[in-house]
């Protein structure tokens, strides 16, 4: 057989995998409680492996390789600030989200930014940030999405649009079919298939390039002095900015609703130092993984137009067909565990947050899943429309839900009492300062973007809370 049959063969069964696993979901799916956190009863092992895989994206198998083939050592900074701000996030936020959760009945992470508010602050809270997770998903989606008609793209010569249209379809299916119990169950499968990619790429890509003896004097050989700077070539306060701008992108994984319901979706809180162990290690063996990858690419392959292929590229160097396309479908894994908890997040903000309280049952479904398919088509259109590299676009979503809605969660977990005029106000300094910084030209380590909004937001908070 040839090696895009193959890799075919392998896909479909893979995506007849996935939509199984959303028929099974669906069965499991009665209420809006089920359908958005899987009814408040995900073991330690499918949340860990869910949360990390749908954190660990495409931005991780494509962006970082890409990063590690373009910027060399200096990259390798972006995984202790990940693993630091993950790592913070399941041994602090974790237990005291979950416990919140139960105790408050929440559903969403909107129902914990409005909590103990005045009837009009909570209509005012909720529309702002319906609108910022519907604006900051859609390109986050989108940068999915265009990772999966990237996939189709290089390994079936298919058109960019068309495959991207074929990877929305798919990721649109088993969400609307079983919601948070489907896509904890795939992202689990996902999870797994992402670090067998992370783990057996790099490991085979070392060996050939002469194993951890020789890989770094041919990356020396063939590094340029940026490439081969720990700092990125910056000194003095440049260098300052390059370290806190690489060390703080972690800050932004505390206002990720897709993630964090992952904590209000954990049934037992007692168990959750299980995930927190499962959780930081698949972060810091992926990432580490990736941008040495991408080093190893640096060596065998001279010169490439876009450094996010360096994935598929090694993938076709290294591994015979059959095991090429199981690394193809880990690449569309980190697409799908994605975009499917981000579209479920999305649909959340209008079918829960903003429908109010009524109908709780079959109706509020349905509407949930038209949501899903119309968001999903507008994140299809986004990424034929307007492409942009993925890396770029899945850090500004970032950055921006992390400023925006990570202060509030920090400070209410904190247990400060937080004064309810103050938290719209502030969110949306977080969001727009994001878009202003974004907008400049790049300081060292994206530090401004990363850093200098949540900060605000957090100062602001801080001081005008009720001190009781």
């Amino acid at each position: 057989m040839s090696k895009e049959l193959i890799i075919l063969i392998t896909l479909i069964v893979y995506i007849l995998v996935l939509l199984t696993l959303g028929y099974f979901g669906s069965r499991k799916t009665h209420d809006n409680t089920d359908f958005f956190i899987g009814g408040r009863t995900i073991g330690p092992i499918v949340a860990s492996m869910s949360y990390f895989s749908s954190s660990a994206s495409a931005w991780v198998m494509l962006g970082l390789s890409g990063l590690g083939y373009v910027k060399g050592v200096s990259a390798l900074w972006v995984v202790p600030g990940l693993v630091l701000g993950h790592g913070f996030s399941w041994i602090w936020v974790a237990p005291r989200l979950q416990k919140l959760s139960h105790s408050e009945k929440l559903v969403t992470v909107t129902d914990l930014l409005v909590l103990n508010s005045d009837d009009q602050a909570k209509k005012q809270i909720k529309i702002f940030t319906s609108l910022i997770i519907i604006f900051c998903f859609m390109f986050y989606v989108a940068a999915q999405l265009q990772a999966a008609g990237g996939t189709f793209s290089v390994t079936f010569g298919l058109s960019l649009p068309n495959s991207i249209m074929l990877g929305g379809l798919v990721i649109m299916s088993y969400t609307m079919l079983g919601g948070f119990w489907a896509v904890s169950l795939t992202d689990t499968l996902q999870g797994t298939l992402m670090m067998m990619a992370a783990i057996v790429l790099p490991t085979l890509a070392i060996m050939q390039v002469g194993g951890i003896d020789d890989f770094w004097q041919n990356y020396q050989s063939v590094a340029s002095p940026e490439q081969l700077s720990i700092s990125d070539s910056n000194v003095g306060l440049m260098l300052i900015g390059f370290l806190i701008g690489s060390m703080s992108i972690g800050l932004g994984a505390m206002g990720q609703p897709h993630l964090l319901t992952r904590f209000m979706s954990l049934k037992d809180g007692k168990k959750v130092h299980y995930a927190q162990m499962i959780a930081i290690a698949c972060f810091a063996i992926s990432m580490t993984g990736m941008v040495i990858l991408g080093m190893c690419g640096n060596i065998m392959i001279s010169e490439i137009d876009n450094a996010e292929d360096i994935f598929f590229l090694l993938t076709d160097n290294l591994l015979p067909a059959v095991f090429g396309g199981i690394m193809v479908a880990a690449v569309l894994s980190a697409v799908l565990s994605t975009a499917d908890s981000q579209l479920l997040v999305s649909a959340s903000s209008i079918s829960h947050d903003l429908m109010g309280e009524a109908d709780e049952g079959k109706s509020r479904l349905k509407v949930s899943r038209t949501v899903i398919a119309i968001l999903c088509i507008a994140a299809v259109i986004i990424a034929i429309k307007l492409p942009s590299d993925i890396f770029s676009r899945v850090l500004f979503a970032w950055n921006a839900l992390g400023a925006s809605i990570g202060p509030v969660v920090l400070m209410r977990l904190s247990g400060l009492h937080l004064r309810t005029r103050a938290i719209l106000p502030t969110m949306i300094i977080g969001f727009l300062s994001t878009i202003v910084f974004f907008l400049q030209p790049d300081g060292p380590g994206d530090f401004y973007e990363r850093t200098i909004p949540f900060v605000i937001c957090l100062t602001i908070l801080f001081l005008t809370r009720r001190k009781q």
